[in-house]
């Protein structure tokens, strides 16, 4: 078995890498330089997890799959998102991305993880103390679900009706703002043009252009850029200076 995850912030990276300690299985984050296809060619079993963005895959992940779309036909698959609040069909949405009985889901399932959104004033960034319990119930959850896998028991959190009808308005939504992030980036005034953002965008997104950081339209909302700037200069969805920063569980 091989996990590969894709993580803004490390919330999808801490439930990838707890999954492979309980399965001794190997992890790869899908922004290694490494042979993808061969690793997936030696394996039966691949184990995927992602944040859901309301029922939506990451534009990263998206593409990943339709790069690989080969080697993981007839695969047994197992998929992981990480959520913040109720994410409709979001294990569904990726199974979707595969033709019918191209492969096999064996086991899908939703986690709770503290928010990472930091420019939306709604969604407060958790304390110590709440990511604490976020994790302490993510631990719990993938226990049973280890154990479950261990029985050869079949769980397809996402695939009923009622995460069915949740998921139609909200990928209809994340839709529109999917695309609203990749013209609505926004450095302010603050920026040092330290070029942080530049070497850990997984998209490439920005560039130094004339002394100054562009963003190049080709954003996957990941927010690791917003919440690692050290002037907290940078935002996706809304305007304004950003409090503060979600460091991640990793």
């Amino acid at each position: 078995m091989v996990m590969f995850y894709f993580s803004g912030t490390g919330n999808s990276e801490y439930i990838a890498k707890l999954f492979c300690q309980n399965k001794n299985a190997t992890c790869h984050s899908i922004e290694e330089r490494i042979d993808f296809e061969e690793i997936i060619s030696a394996e039966d079993v691949i184990a995927f997890c992602y944040p859901v963005y309301m029922s939506s895959v990451p534009r990263m992940m998206r593409e990943f799959v339709a790069q690989y779309m080969n080697p993981l036909k007839g695969k047994k698959i197992i998929i992981f998102c990480t959520q913040l609040m109720l994410s409709g069909d979001g294990t569904r949405k990726f199974a979707m991305l595969f033709p019918k009985n191209y492969v096999e889901v064996i086991y899908t399932e939703h986690f709770f993880m503290p928010n990472n959104m930091n420019d939306i004033p709604i969604l407060p960034i958790s304390s110590e103390a709440g990511i604490q319990k976020f994790l302490a119930r993510a631990n719990r959850r993938m226990e049973s679900t280890c154990r479950d896998i261990q029985d050869g028991t079949v769980k397809k959190r996402g695939f009923s009706i009622p995460s069915r009808i949740l998921g139609v308005p909200q990928a209809v939504f994340m839709s529109a703002v999917e695309k609203q992030a990749n013209r609505g980036v926004s450095i302010d005034g603050d920026c040092t043009k330290c070029g942080l953002c530049i070497a850990i965008c997984p998209m490439g997104n920005f560039s130094m252009e004339n002394g100054d950081i562009r963003h190049n339209h080709n954003c996957t909302m990941c927010y690791r850029c917003i919440n690692r700037c050290p002037e907290k200069a940078i935002t996706v969805l809304l305007s304004g200076k950003i409090k503060r920063q979600y460091r991640g569980v990793v």
